[in-house]
């Protein structure tokens, strides 16, 4: 007769006891099938399995847990020790450190996650769920835990699209080199001015029909801390407005004068000018001069202004007609 008891780190614990007459090859195969169907009953998943926080912030531990049918959840708790082989592991509920800090959101079926406020560094570690079931050693502690790192210095980054149209919606992220979490409020800057819109457990910041106003460098900050993400420019892209004809010199006009014409058009990307005189073309440029004028330069000047979101005529300008 043989006995053969097997053990595993991350199964249930218990011990799997056999006495059998049987060949020692075929015994050993028999309990090593039954034993992995068994375990793959169990089991803890972190999302995610990594969390970078900022010092007293609060973070959430996701967390859910699975088990075999016929086992009833006696008790579940959280800890920072792991014990494989004897002895319970410490409730982190229990410990005066965490107990007013920590706060189980979860249940006694599949949801294990737990809330962990004003972290600090000390913090800083691997954490693991454990429950116990009504059957005798049915226990499971979920390895590998999930890891928190505590920091007081990080980077901030403002991801914004180069070009943007005049009306679209915009989104821009703040992204941290630490994951920061829900509860961490973000700040945002136009040129270095506090925006009013300000944007709480949520790192975008989302500018609805988007106004030519709204061009200008961006930037970020987490609320209670002095680090300030570098300017990102956000240029915001819309067709000319009307163009309005400037002369130069003002005032009354004589033939053998010379006069300068200006085409002022605010648009962006800067638009092309052209000047017409009737139906044609005679120039392009915002500047258009007339030299020496005489009756010949009689008629009406317009400029046009253009860029690839539209176009827009001036009014007529016609004072030389009077020559």
């Amino acid at each position: 007769m043989h006995q053969f008891n097997i053990r595993g780190r991350d199964s249930p614990e218990h011990e799997m006891s056999l006495i059998m007459a049987a060949p020692l090859p075929l015994v050993f195969l028999l309990m090593i099938h039954g034993v992995c169907s068994q375990w793959g009953d169990w089991g803890v998943s972190y999302s995610p399995s990594h969390i970078c926080a900022l010092n007293d912030s609060t973070v959430i531990m996701r967390c859910s847990y699975t088990y075999p049918t016929g086992h009833q959840i006696k008790k579940v708790f959280w800890t920072k020790t792991l014990v494989i082989d004897h002895g319970e592991p410490p409730d982190l509920s229990n410990d005066p450190e965490y107990s007013q800090r920590l706060q189980y959101l979860g249940d006694k079926q599949q949801n294990c996650t737990v809330r962990l406020s004003h972290v600090t560094l000390k913090d800083s570690h691997m954490y693991y769920f454990r429950f116990i079931t009504d059957k005798p050693d049915g226990k499971w502690t979920g390895d590998p835990g999930v890891t928190i790192t505590v920091t007081g210095d990080f980077d901030l980054q403002v991801e914004s699209p180069e070009r943007v149209t005049e009306g679209d919606s915009v989104s821009l992220t703040c992204k941290s080199s630490c994951a920061l979490t829900d509860r961490a409020t973000f700040i945002w800057y136009r040129n270095s001015q506090p925006l009013t819109e300000r944007r709480d457990r949520n790192n975008e910041l989302l500018l609805q029909s988007v106004r030519r106003e709204d061009s200008g460098r961006y930037s970020c900050a987490v609320d209670g801390h002095t680090h300030v993400s570098p300017a990102v420019q956000l240029n915001v892209m819309y067709p000319p407005v009307k163009p309005v004809i400037s002369i130069s010199p003002s005032g009354v006009i004589v033939e053998g004068d010379s006069v300068t014409l200006n085409c002022i058009s605010d648009s962006n990307p800067p638009a092309e000018i052209r000047w017409f005189k009737g139906g044609t073309i005679v120039g392009s440029g915002r500047i258009f001069s007339i030299s020496k004028i005489s009756s010949d330069d009689s008629g009406e000047y317009k400029c046009k202004s253009i860029n690839e979101h539209g176009e827009k005529y001036s009014d007529a300008w016609s004072d030389v007609s009077r020559l």
